[in-house]
């Protein structure tokens, strides 16, 4: 690896490359060996002081048009970014994406400040170190972590990863005495502004926890955590313990309620079919019987013709004016002879008969007297 001289330093301090300085033959015979991107999901990214780009090839300046135009071809661009990532959430994973994604062939450093610096320059932190280097580890878009990043980045720094350009919000981060800890970076042009997210940081999910104190020191004394773990005093368990069983029979009178008010409803509902049903049922009787027994119902039809059958069963038959005689059938009896009654079927052949005949009806008269 070329040794950087005092001469070989913009005026921010940061080294230029050496490049242009060796031989072109030297330059063809060295080759990059840089680490590629991860290619695979399956195992969390390595720390630097165990991968560490050990590449003698130079590292030629790159700006940012080149980088994005996907130069240079033989080597990766090496992209950090740094931060404390404490409560590792969605806009540093998008952050994390970000810088990732600014050009095609991306390496993606992170670093990650100890908690010695975090405290000393920010603040305390929720996480310790090994917590939050273990979170950036399991990032899908981190290749490489970086324990203990500097918190003002130095040409050494730079120099020793191999770092192309910086990735980071475009709001200056005032810190450590300086106005802009990114200036330098940015006057090198280095620097690659990326969005922040808004709504969600580490400082405001504290402040959701400390505005809400007592219902997550109520949360963790119900999941069994005691009050000396939660640093709780003896009076505000009890206090804590007493809103629980609140809380409980208050959710035990709205399950109540629900389920009066689930049954009412169903009633309400079975009871309405049921109506709407025997409406259905009376309307439909009710067509049946008139159909049945109205004024032109088939009941009255039906009876109509009975009645008339029953009418013309009981009522004698009138004889015809006028039959064809039939010839008396050998089967049938003689008819009854009345001898009082003349026989019409046979009148008398001549006077002297006729007169026999009434003299013959004028002595059984006499008889009979």
């Amino acid at each position: 690896m070329p040794v950087l001289t005092t001469d070989a330093e913009s005026e921010t301090g940061i080294p230029k490359s050496l490049s242009n300085e060796l031989p072109s033959d030297t330059m063809e015979e060295i080759e990059h060996t840089c680490p590629q991107p991860r290619l695979t999901l399956t195992a969390p990214a390595p720390f630097a002081d165990e991968t560490s780009c050990q590449c003698q090839a130079p590292h030629e300046k790159l700006t940012i048009a080149q980088a994005r135009l996907g130069t240079p071809v033989d080597r990766p661009v090496r992209v950090y970014a740094d931060g404390i990532f404490d409560l590792f959430h969605s806009g540093h994973a998008r952050a994390l994406m970000q810088a990732k994604t600014l050009f095609p062939n991306s390496y993606l450093l992170v670093g990650v400040c100890s908690d010695d610096l975090t405290h000393k320059f920010k603040g305390f932190t929720v996480m310790n170190e090994t917590e939050r280097y273990e979170a950036l580890r399991h990032c899908r878009y981190v290749d490489e972590v970086i324990r203990d990043a500097p918190w003002t980045l130095t040409p050494e720094f730079l120099e020793k990863h191999k770092i192309d350009f910086v990735a980071h919000d475009d709001i200056p981060y005032s810190s450590a005495g300086s106005d802009d800890v990114y200036k330098h970076i940015k006057e090198a042009g280095m620097f690659v502004p990326t969005q922040r997210t808004e709504g969600i940081s580490t400082s405001d999910i504290i402040t959701r926890i400390v505005r809400d104190y007592d219902v997550y020191a109520r949360r963790n004394l119900q999941r069994g955590y005691t009050a000396k773990e939660l640093n709780v005093s003896f009076i505000n368990e009890k206090k804590y313990r007493f809103q629980n069983q609140v809380d409980k029979m208050k959710e035990k009178v709205k399950n109540v309620e629900e389920k009066s008010k689930e049954f009412v409803y169903k009633v309400e509902e079975k009871s309405h079919d049921l109506i709407q049903k025997w409406e259905e049922k009376s309307r439909e009787f009710i067509g049946n019987f008139l159909e049945l027994f109205g004024p032109d119902g088939a009941w009255k039809q039906m009876f109509q013709e009975r009645s008339g059958r029953m009418l013309q069963a009981l009522s004698p038959r009138q004889s015809p004016t006028s039959s064809p005689t039939r010839g008396r059938s050998p089967s049938r009896s003689p008819s009854p002879t009345f001898p009082w009654l003349p026989n019409k079927t046979s009148p008398p052949s001549s006077p002297k008969a006729a007169s026999a005949s009434i003299s013959s009806m004028s002595e059984g008269d006499e008889d009979e007297k």
